[in-house]
Parts: C-alpha cells; structure tokens; sequence
C-alpha cells in the first residue's frame, strides 16, 4: 500500500462493479478522506448495489489505514433519468447492438448525468476530486466513457458551479487485465480477492455461481469482459501494476 500523495478529499462514483471497487481502492490509497456515490436508476442488476455494501465493509475490515480513511456512503435516487434511458440495462430487452452500432445496454447520457449529480454532492460535502472507472480501452463502446467527453464535463462543471472539481478516471487507458494487475499492485491477493469474491459486474445480476474471475452469468457483455481481462491476467503469470505508474 502506497503513501497518500494529496491533501484534499474525493468522491468515488461507487457501484460495487470490479472497476469501481478497483477505483475506490485507488482514491483510498491516495486521499485522505473519501465518501463514495451510488446510483440506483433502476438498473435490472440491483445486486450490484447490494454488493457496494459488502465491498466497502470488507475494504474496511481487511486495510485498517483505508478504513480510517473511508467516509460516508451516498445513494441518489435517479429512476426517472432510468425510465428516459430504457435500455437493457433497465428493462426486460434482450443484449445486441443496436442501429446506431451502441450496445443495448447503452444509456444516454449516463455517464454525464452521473457526474452532474456527483459534483453537486461533492461541492455540499466539500470534495474537490471526482473519481469514476470510466475506460475507453476495454469497454462497451459507450461515448461518454471517453476521456474527451470526461475533460469537457469537467470543463462544463466547473464552468457552472464556478469551482475547481478534478474528474480522475484510473482506469481510463488500462486493459481489464491491467485493472486486474492494479488490484494486486494496491491491495495485493487480499484485494484481488474481495473484488473476486464482493464485487458484482453481471448485467443479468446472476451471483448463484463463484467462476474464476467472481460471480456472473458468464454470456452477457460485461460478464464476457469481465472473464477475458481476469483470463489474460492470469496467463501473464498475475502481474502487479503499481498505481504511481498508472495515469490519472
């Protein structure tokens, strides 16, 4: 575990997922206060809010200089942005890609939207820093997962909140191997560990069986990437990525 290497304070936008359990652990190295934010939008995998519980208490139980560290939790309750943005992550549809070439799990916006509700809460709570597992290398092909988009609504925040919010985004250029490799470079196998074992990714909200890379349906879209960045991990013989090497 590395040393903190910054005064102020951040706001970990925290779903229990592998990658936001993997940016939480980055903040909690790094500030020495941090509150975390979810969002319940009426997502069909529900269990992925129950699971932010269980990451945090197990966080706590077994990294004392993090719990000492991690602040309070926040819930926003966004089901009317869900019910503008039914997708297959809200409603009964089946997973394809669409006309637009976009996953139907695609949300409009969501991205953007969460930010918006998150520097609100950051600006009351007196955080500066906004953290969020965004990634433009291994993901879904969602566009506001772009650092471009990322760098404009910072840019927009500010503007409109006349404050100096920094959105941090970790993850951005890792692979889901590399995510898996920063685990063990902040926690060690304690932490690649709890998010196996607590965190909750699965679209389908399946937890009935443990795999390999944690508990999932194993077909749908974040399953799939899920188990191929955990694979790849592993076949390169479990490296570590040390956080000092990783662009915020």
């Amino acid at each position: 575990m590395g040393p903190m290497t910054e005064t102020t304070g951040a706001l970990v936008l925290f779903s229990g997922g592998q990658d936001s359990t993997v940016c939480l652990a980055w903040a909690l190295d790094r500030y020495p206060r941090v509150e975390t934010v979810g969002f319940d939008y009426g997502q069909r995998h529900a269990v992925e809010l129950q699971a932010r519980q269980a990451v945090r208490a197990r966080m706590a139980e077994a990294f004392p200089d993090w719990a000492a560290r991690l602040g309070e939790d926040h819930m926003l309750e966004m089901r009317g942005f869900g019910a503008i943005g039914d997708t297959a992550m809200t409603g009964e549809r089946a997973f394809e890609i669409t006309a637009k070439g976009l996953p139907s799990t695609y949300v409009p916006g969501r991205n953007l939207v969460f930010l918006a509700y998150a520097a609100a809460l950051a600006d009351r709570r007196g955080l500066r820093v906004l953290v969020g597992g965004m990634c433009e290398t291994d993901f879904s092909g969602y566009p506001d997962c772009r650092r471009e988009a990322i760098d404009a609504m910072e840019r927009a925040l500010n503007l409109g909140m006349a404050q100096d919010f920094r959105i941090e985004t970790p993850l951005m250029r890792l692979t889901k191997a590399e995510t898996w490799a920063l685990a063990k470079g902040l926690g060690g196998e304690a932490l690649v560990e709890l998010t196996l074992e607590e965190s909750h990714t699965c679209y389908r909200g399946e937890r009935d069986v443990r795999r390999p890379w944690g508990y999932g349906c194993g077909t749908c879209p974040a399953c799939e990437l899920r188990a191929r960045g955990y694979e790849g991990w592993v076949a390169q013989d479990r490296p570590v990525l040390r956080p000092g090497a990783v662009e915020a």
